[in-house]
């Protein structure tokens, strides 16, 4: 492994802590005796492109500096190379982050974290879902999920958590379900009345959300996560016990599993790791061993 590291960095992720936490990362990396160089971004197309052209040049791990949405774009570079990925989570959600057990905003521990997994060969593959030319870590969201993302998107207050609430709020006063088209690996079609539908390589989401409690990101398959039909007054029930995870033993609640599935409902759009993909009908498949992560 080439002695340069690069630090993927997001400067605005979670009000700044971006900016902040590449300091002690780049300094743990250094003090294990590694060259360090900093990537930023003018925006999302800048940042990707050059992380792609550090990954070319031969770097010897990209390391992300952010929240989720920073994350996303370093898996579009380093996903199916040979290139590891380091993280050093700062961000709102940090999903992908908790999948793989590594620190959770503390930038100063997650930097130590890489130096010494780096120093180790303490590197790992772990499976991506890719949807058409698209990778993603976490969870592909369909439904009320991504209805709630669409709208928070558009607001402008308040900040962080609260506007995620907000919007769900807001979406509770107007909902019905959606009528699904699901096939799975196995070819059969379902047709049903589904409030959401989450395809889960991560079992989270929204920063702790598991919507997929049981999915691994080691075993070759998404954790598929069907919420029937339900009315307001269900869902206000089911919804919260998603934290937990308990909200898959409801009845109304159905888990899939399969290396590939196809979601299709009019007027929805598909999120993965919080990130807009586009209008349903949309197509993922579960990729084994798709990226290198540094750590445990």
């Amino acid at each position: 492994m080439t002695g340069e590291i690069t630090l993927f960095v997001n400067p605005t992720a979670g009000r700044g802590r971006g900016a902040r936490a590449a300091l002690p990362a780049a300094s743990a990396l250094r003090a294990a005796g590694y060259s360090v160089r900093t990537v930023f971004g003018k925006d999302a197309g800048d940042a990707l492109a050059r992380a792609r052209a550090a990954v070319a040049d031969g770097t010897g791990a990209l390391v992300a500096v952010g929240g989720d949405g920073l994350v996303h774009l370093a898996l579009q570079a380093v996903a199916g190379t040979r290139t590891p990925l380091g993280l050093v989570p700062v961000g709102t959600g940090n999903d992908f982050a908790r999948a793989l057990g590594l620190p959770v905003r503390d930038p100063a521990a997650a930097g130590r974290l890489v130096a010494d997994s780096l120093q180790g060969a303490r590197i790992r593959d772990v499976d991506l879902g890719r949807v058409g030319d698209r990778w993603f870590g976490t969870v592909l969201a369909s439904g009320f999920d991504s209805r709630v993302n669409d709208r928070g998107n558009r607001m402008r207050w308040p900040a962080g958590r609260a506007r995620y609430d907000l919007a769900m709020l807001a979406e509770l006063a107007a909902f019905r379900p959606f009528p699904y088209r699901i096939t799975l690996g196995d070819g059969a079609v379902r047709e049903v009345e589904a409030t959401l539908v989450a395809v889960g390589n991560g079992s989270s989401y929204g920063g702790g959300m598991r919507i997929c409690p049981g999915a691994d990101l080691t075993d070759g398959l998404f954790d598929v996560t069907v919420v029937g039909g339900c009315g307001r007054a269900t869902l206000l029930r089911v919804f919260p016990r998603v934290y937990r995870g308990t909200h898959v033993e409801h009845p109304e609640v159905t888990v899939y599993r399969a290396a590939r599935g196809e979601m299709a409902a009019p007027g929805v759009t598909g999120y993965a790791d919080g990130e807009p993909l586009g209008p349903l009908p949309l197509s993922a498949r579960c990729v084994p061993g798709a990226v290198r992560i540094v750590g445990p």
